[in-house]
């Protein structure tokens, strides 16, 4: 496999597409934790950890999901931006919450053990949730296989409701 292959054209090659999402991944985190940064140390003034926290969730997310659709995943599934940002949105927040269970077990398991609970907890919970962001949205959103049963069933519907309407 050439270099080229890995860093330019539109591909459907997962192991190409996942090379490219840690790059993505990265960069969105980032952003991520440097607005959180920002926000809460210059903007807020030390205050409002959750709410830098959201919006820097929110600036990341924007930013996976501009790079992912132009270099990473060739087509949607969804031809609505905002739905598919919204779908695409939805699979992140599902990372999130399993970020933080994630998270939450290793306080459980280990913080009598070690203070080390919470860096062994972010590092195992950002592994698993790259890894469903990755897959979830190359399967639900951006896989050409089911992608073609979708558009089949879709268009078996329209024929069905067209054929409604014209024998009604």
């Amino acid at each position: 496999m050439n270099l080229k292959k890995l860093i330019s054209g539109k591909t459907d090659n997962t192991f190409i597409q996942l090379f490219r999402y840690v790059f993505v991944g990265g960069f969105a985190t980032v952003v991520d934790w440097g607005s959180s940064y920002l926000l809460f140390h210059v903007i807020f003034g030390n205050q409002y950890a959750i709410a830098a926290n959201v919006i820097s969730f929110i600036l990341g997310l924007i930013t996976n999901f501009i790079i992912s659709t132009l270099w990473v995943f060739e087509e949607s599934k969804v031809k609505n931006k905002i739905a598919e940002f919204l779908s695409f949105a939805a699979i992140g927040v599902v990372g999130l919450l399993m970020t933080v269970g994630i998270t939450k077990l290793f306080e459980i398991w280990l913080a009598d053990t070690t203070y080390l609970y919470q860096i062994i907890g972010k590092v195992t919970s950002t592994a698993a949730a790259f890894f469903w962001n990755f897959f979830a949205r190359k399967y639900l959103l951006y896989s050409k296989k089911s992608s073609l049963k979708n558009t089949e069933t879709l268009n078996q519907v329209q024929s069905d409701d067209s054929y409604k309407e014209t024998n009604s």
